[in-house]
């Protein structure tokens, strides 16, 4: 039974940035704290895989939340946290019930819905089956003219390129090379957040793949078309796929900007709140990336650690951006400091990172990768296989 004068953090949330937070807190704090997981799921979906399923180049593996929470010693409540009672130090949940926390860490997600009425949109439910059906539709010869577009208010564009490339595979695999394919996205060059060294290698995967580029172009989607402003430039298009615009889920009790993100310091705290930290899509950082939720929500963790006495120096989050692009054949790993000082950045058709993971978090990638894997991870304990997590991790040693 957990000592009622122990400080007791309280998670709400079951994606990557709550399991990160969860993982870390336990390998820094130990036993100083008691933890307690809020989540409305009972399982964690691995979804930046979902953007291969329909090529069947991979699958979105799932994680029953309760084994994780047993695992790290932590209570796991099914529930959504919709308000936080600051001057009480608690949560009250959608079924009326109220939680008491001493540290709260908010890591909800983010909110996506469609940018434009007609387009498949990634990441809808029906998603994967409508693009199946457009693969079918290109394979018979119904489409000649294919449109992948990027929102004006996306931060993340990285699984437009890679249903783009693999689209492009694909038709030709099936002898469909007349198909014209564009990508229209506000990026100037693309995937410019990597840095210029992984721009250009897209580049030239782009153009390799007969894919047009129009890049500083904010896309209006209509009945057979694209408009691309400024400019007006008009794209026909037989089909149309888009990456969703995200928003906030504004918590009742918590500050957001206008789109309904948590603003928090470089420790992931949440201003007016004491006690109260944030982490993940769901804060106002601008790039929403499943490895830079993991940073956050490590610089939470240190934050927390220390402040209940854990030997911990606790670092500010400076965002290190790592992505793998699924080309359908040679995935390309890129790797760049957003936060500037390190560099233009790097792109390899090799690993740049161990686990090679599309989300490299320094705990949640090598238990994922423990589980996907255990003989692998059996070799990894025993020495025979030297293994570097992104950041540096305690439990490593």
């Amino acid at each position: 039974m957990t000592d009622p004068s122990t400080p007791h953090v309280l998670i709400a949330g079951g994606g990557v940035a709550a399991l990160e937070t969860l993982m870390a807190l336990r390998d820094l704090a130990g036993e100083r704290v008691a933890i307690t997981l809020v989540a409305p799921d009972t399982k964690l979906t691995y979804r930046p895989m979902t953007v291969a399923q329909p090529y069947s180049a991979g699958h979105a593996r799932e994680y029953a939340l309760a084994g994780i929470a047993q695992e790290f010693q932590a209570d796991l409540v099914r529930d959504t946290v919709v308000e936080v009672l600051g001057e009480e130090q608690s949560v009250r949940c959608a079924s009326g019930r109220e939680l008491p926390y001493d540290h709260l860490v908010i890591a909800t997600g983010a909110k996506a819905k469609p940018a434009f009425p007609g387009a498949i949109t990634f990441g809808d439910d029906p998603a994967e089956e409508r693009l199946q059906g457009m693969l079918a539709d290109l394979e018979q010869g119904y489409l000649q003219r294919v449109a992948f577009v990027v929102p004006g208010e996306t931060a993340w564009t990285l699984p437009v390129y890679e249903l783009a490339l693999m689209t492009a595979r694909q038709a030709w695999s099936m002898g469909m090379d007349r198909v014209r394919f564009t990508l229209v996205t506000p990026e100037e060059r693309p995937l410019a957040m990597f840095g210029g060294p992984a721009s250009d290698a897209v580049a030239s995967l782009l153009a390799g793949h007969a894919i047009d580029f129009v890049g500083s172009s904010y896309p209006t989607v209509g009945r057979g078309f694209v408009l691309a402003d400024p400019g007006g430039r008009r794209i026909d298009a037989d089909r149309v796929v888009s990456l969703p615009t995200l928003c906030g889920r504004r918590l009742a009790g918590v500050p957001a900007d206008d789109s309904g993100f948590v603003p928090v310091d470089a420790h992931g705290r949440v201003p007016a709140l004491p006690g109260v930290y944030a982490a993940g899509d769901g804060t106002d950082f601008p790039i929403k990336q499943g490895g830079l939720a993991t940073q956050q929500a490590d610089a939470v963790a240190e934050a927390i650690a220390a402040d209940v006495g854990a030997p911990v120096d606790p670092q500010p989050f400076r965002p290190v951006l790592r992505g793998v692009l699924l080309t359908g054949g040679d995935d390309r790993y890129m790797r760049n400091p957003v936060a500037g000082g390190g560099g233009e950045g790097e792109v390899a058709g090799h690993a740049l990172w161990w686990p090679p993971a599309k989300i490299a978090g320094r705990y949640l990638s090598g238990y994922l990768f423990a589980r996907d894997d255990a003989e692998t991870v059996e070799e990894i304990r025993h020495g025979h296989i030297e293994v570097e997590l992104p950041l540096g991790s305690r439990a490593a040693a």
